[in-house]
């Protein structure tokens, strides 16, 4: 059986899933919330120790800038409701991506719960806000010149913002593409689509998509 130790999720739909439904956009966020949370309870219970969210894009500030408000004011209050419950239950929080272009408190939140939660080592969460893998090895190229070491696979992946290897990609919401995502660190990953919007999936399909991988003899080579 196959060990999933990094599972690496695109949580597309959320706007689709609001206007099928007839609702605000917003609700689809609020919605997607509650599935990131199944989620982690999933990854708890099936041993999983590294997770890896790709809340907001590079490619995501071109969106409507009231749509762009709210969704850093729901992982603002996320963020406030989310630390004592990691804290409790041993969960480590880590942001990646450009996190430059994130309004000044809101950085020194996220700043906050990473110090607060560095300890814990049941699950670490990855979350990757202002993300674009193309952008992450880019910066990860000037890190190691800046450095003065040679420029190879070693030391590019050690100066990512996630040096950690994806074993598994879901990618929900009936789109076929990586959309920009871990790039590098997908580069020997399975990948599972799935038509599901990302707040309509339940327990039951993921760990039925987890099982599936765990159950799979993997191929290995180009």
């Amino acid at each position: 059986m196959n060990k999933l130790k990094h599972l690496a999720i695109v949580m597309d739909g959320n706007r689709r899933w609001a206007k099928a439904k007839g609702v605000l956009v917003k609700l689809g966020y609020s919605q997607g919330v509650k599935t990131m949370q199944k989620i982690m309870e999933v990854c708890v219970e099936e041993g999983i120790s590294n997770l890896s969210l790709f809340a907001f894009s590079t490619e995501n500030w071109g969106r409507p800038q009231d749509e762009i408000d709210f969704i850093f004011k729901l992982l603002d209050r996320c963020l406030d409701e989310a630390l004592e419950k990691f804290e409790k239950n041993n969960v480590c929080l880590k942001a990646i991506g450009d996190l430059s272009k994130l309004d000044k408190n809101l950085r020194e939140k996220i700043a906050l719960v990473e110090e607060k939660t560095k300890h814990c080592n049941l699950l670490y969460i990855y979350l990757a806000i202002s993300y674009g893998s193309k952008n992450e090895i880019i910066r990860a190229t000037k890190r190691v010149l800046e450095k003065g070491l040679e420029l190879n696979e070693e030391n590019l992946s050690k100066n990512l913002d996630l040096p950690l290897d994806v074993d598994l990609l879901l990618r929900v919401g009936n789109a076929k593409r990586l959309s920009n995502f871990l790039l590098w660190q997908c580069a020997y990953a399975e990948i599972y689509f799935s038509e599901t919007l990302f707040p309509s999936l339940t327990k039951r399909e993921f760990k039925r998509i987890i099982k599936d991988y765990k159950n799979r003899e993997r191929t290995f080579g180009l």
